[in-house]
């Protein structure tokens, strides 16, 4: 049986890439990739869909939107959201609203497919770095008070990352490219690269927003 899939995306680049990553998969069709809540909404008012890519900025509103009325019109039908955003506040209410998946943008395709099929079999699709993230609140809600000694605060630990491995992140997360950071920092782009591994390894990520998204949850940026 084959998975109607509906793209709703405002990046031309990105809407491509989601397209393209659709288009090529068997048992997939592109039943339409549209860049506004307005369009997506009028296409599933009038077109069978089973999952719903949708990003959460759009020109005329906010991707909730888009996840609301899937679900109102196909409740069998499966929302993923990708988008930048990972903080805990649009994690919730998209999970709230009724999205089965929530990836960050930098997703691969290979990763995107991977979580239509996960949530069409019944699973939840989720980055690496929120799954880690909703772990670590499941725990501190579920961990037992301490009382006594071993609950005075305790100093802080020392940071993860180096004082230049901080700064290459800081300066990445504001978009620049490798070459860039290295003209910043008087480094070469290979230098970069060798420090940008070393901060995947020491956060246990494996792209640069999932970084940034660690790093900030953890205060280190």
């Amino acid at each position: 049986m084959n998975t109607n899939v509906l793209i709703v995306e405002d990046e031309p680049a990105l809407l491509r890439r989601f397209t393209d990553a659709v288009l090529v998969e068997p048992g997939f069709v592109l039943c339409g990739a549209v860049s506004t809540v307005a369009a997506a909404r009028a296409l599933l008012d009038a077109t069978p869909v089973d999952v719903v890519l949708v990003d959460l900025g759009l020109p005329d509103g906010h991707g909730l939107q888009v996840i609301g009325h899937a679900v109102a019109r196909h409740p069998q039908c499966d929302v993923i959201v990708v988008t930048m955003f990972g903080d805990d506040a649009n994690v919730t209410d998209c999970i709230a609203a009724g999205a089965t998946g929530y990836l960050l943008k930098d997703a691969l395709p290979q990763q995107l497919v991977a979580a239509i099929r996960e949530v069409r079999e019944g699973g939840s699709a989720i980055s690496p770095a929120i799954a880690r993230r909703i772990l670590q609140r499941m725990r501190a809600v579920g961990a037992p008070m301490l009382t006594g000694p071993a609950s005075q605060a305790k100093p802080p630990a020392p940071s993860l990352l180096s004082e230049r491995e901080t700064e290459i992140l800081r300066l990445t997360a504001k978009g620049l490219s490798f070459k860039d950071v290295g003209e910043v920092l008087g480094i070469s782009a290979h230098t970069v690269n060798t420090h940008i591994k070393r901060i995947y390894q020491k956060l246990a990520v494996h792209s640069r927003s999932e970084a940034v998204y660690e790093a900030g949850q953890l205060g280190l940026i």
